[in-house]
């Protein structure tokens, strides 16, 4: 296997040159397919953004739909994404390329890059920056920022004739999974799905458009509370903000609230199912992917938190959804397989939990935040305190103004560190140096080290000078307000532990509990289709998806 410095060395090596996937550079076999007879036709990933595996077996049992069609296979219910970055953008980055953040070089959702010119220095992870123009508020979405090819570019390079597809209710999800070399790509922006700069939506995107405007030109009414959901139904007050009582009535010319609620997962699963149809995924001898990211649960997670009817109903309707997506490719008769995971977990809002034996959790204190640094170590030094310290929230990646001297910078880090650390709501700060040095891990991921899970995240090009980690339990939004009341990102395990399910028609089905890695989908889902990269393209391995005696991994294992 490449060493991690090796990778790191090489997808360095390529940052400067037009796209060529990093792996693509390394002497050593052309990528090959060689489609076994038995091979499915379609390849179908789904993530659930903000799937965490306990919201999963808190409602496992009473998934009656999709959910319950794929708790037939293969199931892994601890499947982790097991980086520090447990958000959107670096979460998706995993999933068909088979690498782990540090690799893929998307390392949260958004970054400081300081030599940025135009506009703010925070960069988005899915963002063309070089098309930024002076007074825009927008930006140009793009894949520019993935460093590594996706399982359906290595498909298309493998055979041309293979279509890759990706659809999601973020630019991010769609773009993660897809990659660079995309036939069709859509995710939700404003009040319908939109596509990249330059390319048209094509007639199944501008059918569900229509469909769509249509619903928002009407209004709908609010869903029905399923009775396993009557014990949710409580109103939590949280800021100035009440939740927990929410049914998703919609009125007319609502898009934002289209999108937080169940209807923005099941308008993405219908223009899937008109994909497939368009471009006729599944039917001919070489194998296509479908990636299909939907959103919907993130953003009722983080509008009114994992536990309240908002989030009940929310399931239920999905699992009704996804039911209605595998009867639709059922019905047109394509042999598929299908892989359902998570980018990332969630926690619930404190307010809520101080209420449910959880008293420890908190709200993160300013204290942590880059601008009480910057006030503290600019006093202590004799230096502009503006900007001093940047980040772009109270924890996860920090860096320093780039104008501060080496030596001095090394003062601020250490001083930085300390300050935090006397903090009572801070785990650990962990220096840039200090997680360069950290080998890649090999153990299994639920014991891995706060270091370890930093070191799975970490890329020189886009990190910072240093990692701040909360505690358990510590929320990082310091004051709730609408739509934004409970979060994600954290290292630990409500953040980092996903379901990873399986399921193909016929199947041995199993359950397997210990834990595995979301970086094994990429290669188990190539082993199916016969499809050999070139060596240390995956961090992941490749998982025997057969409970008999039967191999699916076979020579690649």
């Amino acid at each position: 296997m490449m060493t991690f410095a090796r990778k790191a060395a090489v997808l360095l090596a390529t940052m400067t040159l037009p796209f060529v996937p990093a792996m693509a550079q390394e002497a050593g076999p052309a990528v090959s397919q060689s489609v076994p007879a038995n091979a499915p036709k379609l390849l179908v990933a789904i993530a659930i953004d903000q799937l965490s595996s306990d919201i999963f077996a808190q409602y496992r049992q009473r998934f009656t739909g999709g959910f319950a069609r794929l708790t037939s296979g293969a199931v892994f219910p601890a499947g982790y994404q097991s980086h520090a970055a447990t958000e959107t953008c670096p979460g998706h980055s995993t999933i068909l390329t088979g690498n782990r953040p540090a690799h893929t070089g998307v390392i949260a959702n958004s970054w400081i890059d300081q030599s940025v010119t135009v506009g703010p220095k925070v960069v988005y992870c899915a963002e063309d920056v070089s098309k930024r123009t002076v007074g825009s508020r927008d930006y140009v979405a793009s894949v520019k920022n993935l460093l590594v090819p996706t399982l359906g570019e290595w498909l298309k390079r493998a055979n041309p004739a293979s279509r890759n597809i990706a659809v999601s209710g973020k630019d991010r999800g769609a773009l993660m999974m897809g990659g660079h070399d995309i036939d069709q790509v859509y995710w939700w922006k404003g009040k319908g799905f939109a596509t990249l700069e330059g390319r048209a939506l094509g007639a199944a995107a501008v059918a569900q458009n229509a469909a769509v405007g249509s619903v928002l030109a009407k209004g709908a009414p609010a869903f029905a509370l399923p009775a396993m959901c009557g014990r949710n139904d409580r109103a939590i007050k949280a800021g100035e903000t009440t939740i927990g009582t929410g049914r998703f009535a919609l009125k007319a010319g609502e898009a934002d609230a289209f999108r937080v609620s169940p209807r923005l997962d099941r308008a993405t699963l219908d223009l899937a199912v008109k994909l497939v149809d368009e471009e006729k995924l599944g039917k001919d001898a070489v194998p296509d992917v479908l990636s299909v990211s939907l959103s919907a649960t993130d953003y009722v997670g983080h509008a009114t938190g994992t536990e309240g009817t908002e989030m009940c109903i929310q399931l239920t309707q999905l699992d009704m959804a996804l039911g209605d997506f595998f009867a639709s490719l059922d019905k047109r008769g394509i042999d598929y397989a299908v892989v359902l995971t998570a980018d990332h977990g969630g926690f619930d809002l404190p307010e809520r939990l101080h209420e449910q034996a959880l008293e420890a959790s908190a709200r993160v204190s300013m204290a942590v935040s880059p601008e009480a640094l910057s006030a503290t170590l600019g006093k202590r030094y004799g230096v502009d305190a503006k900007g001093l310290i940047l980040s772009d929230g109270p924890s996860g990646d920090y860096w320093v103004r780039t104008d501060i001297a080496p030596g001095l910078k090394g003062k601020i880090v250490d001083d930085a560190k300390a300050i935090l650390e006397a903090n009572d709501q801070v785990e650990v700060v962990l220096t840039a140096a200090e997680i360069a040095a950290t080998p890649a891990p090999r153990r299994s991921p639920e014991v891995w080290t706060m270091a370890e899970r930093a070191a799975a995240s970490y890329n020189p090009l886009h990190s910072g000078d240093f990692l701040v980690f909360l505690k358990r339990g510590v929320v990082p939004i310091p004051a709730p307000r609408a739509g934004y009341v409970a979060t994600h990102g954290s290292p630990w395990d409500y953040d980092r532990r996903v379901p990873m399910l399986f399921w193909r028609k016929g199947m041995t089905g199993f359950e397997q509990p210990s834990a595995v890695e979301v970086v094994d989908i990429a290669p188990s889902l190539a082993a199916l289709v016969g499809l050999k990269v070139p060596e240390g393209s995956f961090d992941g391995r490749c998982l025997d998806l057969d409970g008999g005696s039967g191999n699916t991994c076979g020579a690649t294992r």
